[in-house]
Parts: structure tokens; sequence; C-alpha cells
């Protein structure tokens, strides 16, 4: 247990003085497994561990699922989807507001990435809601609470990467967010509506249009639409493997943005290079965390405490209600998928000894992790907004996104309550 405390301190002093998260994690992971084998076996078990994960096939749902993001975004298909949602939403209290949490779920669906979500609708819808009276507290907290709906609804990077660091299926787990990501989706309208109603000076109502030009809206994402269905239902029926949906969804991607004269041989270039760039970057990660589990799984720190787990009698409540305090408390300090990365191995252990199913869990994870994504200081979409609206103040945005904090943590507190809300899709396909 030392050695394992004397290694979580060497890694987040290396954090703190700047060191990538990756390298800190591989020189904390490496550095003592070598204190405690001797540093021959601890550069096999590195190599080991960078043959083995670049060797796995499951890794290749990551490039192509990022890969199929980047062609949605440079087929700029956000613009339509905004307006295809406004058309249908923004006559009501605060419409502009739900139309950006409906375009930002179907975005997230499709690009897989909640900075990216958050970055792409903050260019796209504030400037609408501005234009139109909305205030920047509920325009700019809209924005960057929907956009985490990008790290829960499929294709999910976290979740591909929960998959890969536990062994749990990527298909189950993308099947298993269909109703929490139902559920989040209508939660943070619920809130947008629980905002207005108390104050509507923040968000007032748009024109009704008529019904035949809610249906022209339609017009420009029925192709995007399309996709999405393929590519998630082929996975939810069985009919693809995860890294063949993946494979799909780029290529399907790619003709959408070539059907809308939106790709030339340079914008592909420009995206298979960010794809190069994201992947080597995740896998570096990888293998960081995996090098950092071995080592604490050496210093016997896991089943330690899940030995202390069971003696405390807390039962499986209170260990996830521990839990999401402790993810509370360092999702406001560090970035999301460092995060997840530095937890997921130790918390999966004690969670399956309690006989907690580890897809349910890898869900609950991501949910906390959104939540970590909104929460100062380190709320990594509230300065992606920041970042493109710098005359916004960011305690503006803190206070526009607390109302779908509160909803994050209803839902997570709903799928603790009645985990069939995870498991039971599972039945269904």
């Amino acid at each position: 247990m030392t050695a394992a405390l004397i290694g979580f301190g060497l890694l987040f002093l290396l954090a703190f003085c700047g060191v990538p998260l990756a390298f800190a994690m591989l020189l904390a992971g490496v550095g003592g497994f070598a204190a405690l084998r001797g540093l021959e076996p601890a550069l096999g078990m590195l190599g080991q561990i960078v043959v083995d994960s670049s060797a796995n096939y499951g890794m290749s749902v990551l490039p192509m699922f990022i890969l199929m993001g980047l062609f949605v975004h440079k087929a700029d298909i956000s613009t339509e989807l905004y307006d295809a949602a406004n058309a249908w939403l923004g006559h009501l209290k605060g419409g502009l507001a739900h139309a950006t949490v409906a375009a930002c779920g179907l975005f997230a669906a499709i690009s897989g990435s909640s900075i990216a979500t958050a970055a792409t609708m903050t260019k796209v819808a504030v400037p609408s809601m501005r234009r139109l009276g909305y205030h920047d507290r509920l325009s700019t907290g809209s924005v960057a609470s929907a956009g985490v709906l990008g790290v829960l609804i499929p294709p999910s990077v976290p979740l591909v990467l929960f998959g890969l660091l536990t062994e749990t299926d990527i298909r189950k787990l993308f099947i298993a967010t269909i109703v929490p990501g139902i559920l989040l989706l209508l939660l943070f309208i619920g809130a947008v509506w629980v905002t207005v109603t108390l104050n509507p000076a923040l968000g007032p109502r748009g024109p009704r249009l008529p019904m035949r030009q809610r249906f022209v809206a339609l017009k420009g994402v029925w192709s995007t639409l399309l996709l999405f269905v393929f590519v998630m239902g082929g996975l939810y029926s069985g009919v693809f493997t995860a890294t063949e949906s993946a494979g799909i969804g780029a290529a399907g991607a790619l003709i959408i943005a070539v059907a809308r004269r939106r790709m030339r041989w340079r914008v592909l270039l420009e995206c298979l290079a960010e794809t190069g760039r994201t992947t080597a970057m995740i896998f570096a990660i990888v293998f960081g965390a995996l090098a950092f589990a071995n080592f604490i799984t050496l210093t016997g720190m896991t089943g330690q405490l899940v030995e202390w787990v069971q003696g405390t009698g807390f039962g499986v409540t209170g260990v996830l209600l521990s839990m999401v305090l402790i993810y509370l408390v360092l999702g406001a300090l560090m970035e999301a998928m460092g995060l997840m990365l530095l937890t997921v191995p130790i918390f999966t252990a004690v969670a399956v000894d309690l006989g907690i199913s580890p897809i349910w869990f890898g869900i609950f994870v991501v949910m906390m992790i959104e939540i970590g994504m909104l929460t100062p200081p380190v709320g990594m979409n509230v300065f992606t907004v920041k970042t493109l609206l710098p005359d916004v103040p960011l305690s503006t945005i803190f206070r526009g996104v607390m109302p779908f904090v509160v909803a994050n943590l209803m839902a997570v507190a709903a799928i603790i309550a009645w985990p069939q809300l995870v498991l039971a899709p599972l039945r269904w396909f």
C-alpha cells in the first residue's frame, strides 16, 4: 500500500509539473515496477503492453470512429441539425435552448466527442440565441452541458476505452447507453424548462413555424440520421461488430461529405492526419494507464482495497455513493480522460467483487466523467465554450451549467436506484 501511495504521489507531482499524463503514468508505472521487481522486468512489462495493445483488433475501433466524427464535422452538417431542431422546438419557452440540446444530442451521436460537440454548436447556436435576446447564461450553459452527451451517446471514445481497459464487450456497452442517453437528454430539456420557468427573461419564445417548413428543415439531415440508424442499428442487432460498424460509419460519413461537396483532397489529408495524431495520443495514454495499473496490481493495493470495502459493510449502494463523491472531487481537479484511466482499473475490480455488472459500471463511470467536464475549476467543456466566446465571463458559463449538473446527478441516482435502466436493453438485442 505504501508503494502504491508513493506511486500515486509521483504521478500527481509529474502531472502538476506539466508532464503529459501519458508519460507521467508511464514514468510512475515503470519506475514503480522497477523499484519492486527490477529494471529488466519493468521494461519487459512495458514492451509487452505496447505489443499486445497495438495488436489488439479492438483498438481499430478508435481511429475509425474518430475519422467518422471528423468527416461529419467537415461535411458541415451542424447548422442543418440545429435548424431542424429549432424548426420543431424553437416556438417553446426557451425553445432555442431546447433545440440546442436536441442538436447537440444528434451531433454527439455521430461525432462521439464532447469537446467537438460543444465547440461546433457554440459557433452555430450561440449567435442565433443572442440575436433573439437569450441571456448568455442560458445559451452558453446549454451548449457546454449538452456537449457532454457526446461522451455517453455512441459512438463514445471513453466507452471504447473502458471496454478495452476492462475487456468488456464494446457492443454491449453501446447498447446499455440507450435508456441512460434518452433519460439524460430529457433531463437536460427539463433543466432548460425549469430555468426559463423560474426566469422567463433568460429564454424568450421563438416564432412557430408551419408544419410544412418543419418537414422541409429535415431535408438537410436525413442522410446523416440514416447513417447513424444504419451503423448503430447494425451494431445493436449484431449484424456488425463494433469494429465493422466503425469502418462502415467512417465510409458513410466520407460519402456524405463528398456528396455535399465539402471534401477535397486537402481536407481528406487533414482528417487522416488529425485522426493519426488523436489515435497516437490515445494509444500513448492507454499504454501509460496499463503500465501504471500493472504497478498498482503488483503492490497489492487493489486486493487490499477490495478487502477493506468488504470489511466496512457499506454495501453496494454505500460504495457507489463513495465513488460518486470521489469522482465529484477528482473531476473538479483532473481532465476527464485521465480521471477515467486512473480510476477504472481499481474501481472496476472493487465493483465486480461486489457483484456489479462491468457493463453497468462502465455507464456509471462515463456519466460521472460527464459531470467532471462541467464542474469548476477544470470543466473542459466550459473552457471550450469560453475559448470561443472570450467576451463571456467564465463565472457566467459555470452558473449556466449548474442546472445541467443537477440533471446529470439525477440521472446517476436513477441508474443506481434502478440498474435495469442500463441492463434491460441487453435483453432486447
